[in-house]
């Protein structure tokens, strides 16, 4: 199993950057990931919410595959423990799912057909975080997950 992690947006900032790539480094050890920056739309600017929400999710829908299972990132999403979160990723793996693309979507969330698309709606938290603070959470989390599948010492209950 392949996890991808999908985000709309500019590259990671710098103080973002260093804990993306550790983590990802760290998750490569137990499953293949790689990330991947959405340019949003060159005309973004002049382009009603709606609009935006609509051309980025033709972007993401273009690029899955239809046996893709995506995870949209979502503060409306099912909450999870740690130790749930890894008994989800265990799941797919079990499930012998080729791919888990986790999607963080733009500035204004994502399109109906999106949310219509994804296998899975997860609310990181009820708090609501800048999309870079998301990536490293996310990847955090997706690092913590791995280690206690693994029962090793990084997660502490």
């Amino acid at each position: 199993m392949k996890l991808h992690f999908w985000t709309i947006g500019k590259a990671h900032e710098p103080y973002v950057k260093e804990g993306v790539e550790l983590f990802t480094k760290r998750i490569n050890n137990y499953f293949p990931s790689e990330w991947s920056i959405i340019a949003p739309p060159k005309n973004a600017a002049s382009l009603s919410e709606i609009e935006l929400k609509k051309k980025e999710g033709e972007i993401i829908l273009n690029n899955l595959q239809k046996d893709d299972y995506l995870v949209l990132l979502d503060e409306r999403g099912k909450q999870m423990s740690s130790e749930t979160f890894a008994s989800f990723i265990q799941s797919r793996a079990n499930e012998s799912v080729k791919n888990v693309i986790f999607l963080i979507g733009g500035a204004y969330g994502v399109s109906d057909d999106i949310m219509k698309r994804a296998n899975y709606k997860w609310g990181v938290s009820q708090l609501v975080f800048p999309h870079q603070l998301v990536r490293l959470i996310l990847a955090e989390q997706v690092y913590r997950a791995c280690s206690i599948i693994r029962n090793e010492k990084y997660h502490h209950s």
